[in-house]
């Protein structure tokens, strides 16, 4: 894996091992920043973060702060360790289960203009009331959700759906405020 565009164009990016974690291939995060446009300044919470992947992209691509939430320890320490090669300022990691990082955040009263949200596969449906509940109330006025699923599922979250695409064997939803 490699970042795709920004500071850091080219830079390889090192995955957890193992198949606990699914990184977001190049093609996929490539569409992905293609729908959601300039990031510049932004604030970004990467949640199921797995190697970073996605908020490293951010990052690279001039967001100003990514929050990375995962729960396995292996994957946090990839994180951290991508982070420090690439030499990314702007981040923090938070080495806890999504949804307890979900309330925490917005009990904090704490607003993203991006939400990053990729769960393993097929978990959607268990996430979705969770989900549905706190990311509105973590969502910026302009912000935007993007959901990584497996390209059969079609995820809602009670936000507005900007756009679903497939991509081979996932599939992007990006969410707003209605």
């Amino acid at each position: 894996m490699r970042i795709i565009s920004g500071s850091r164009r080219g830079a390889k990016i090192a995955a957890p091992p193992g198949l606990g974690t699914r990184p977001t291939g190049d093609r996929v995060r490539e569409a992905a920043f293609n729908l959601i446009g300039p990031v510049d300044g932004a604030e970004v919470l990467d949640l199921f973060a797995g190697s970073g992947a996605m908020g490293l992209e951010a990052l690279s691509r001039g967001a100003s702060r990514v929050v990375f939430v995962e729960s396995e320890r292996t994957a946090c320490r990839t994180i951290d360790s991508n982070l420090e090669r690439l030499r990314l300022p702007g981040a923090a990691v938070l080495c806890t289960d999504a949804l307890a990082a979900l309330v925490t955040e917005a009990r904090a009263g704490r607003r993203y203009d991006l939400v990053l949200v990729d769960p393993p596969y097929g978990t959607f449906t268990n996430l979705r009331q969770p989900l549905s509940t706190y990311l509105p109330r973590l969502l910026g006025e302009d912000g935007l959700v993007v959901v990584e699923t497996s390209a059969g599922e079609r995820p809602e979250l009670g936000l507005l759906e900007r756009t679903s695409r497939r991509y081979g064997a996932a599939r992007l939803t990006l969410f707003e405020h209605p």
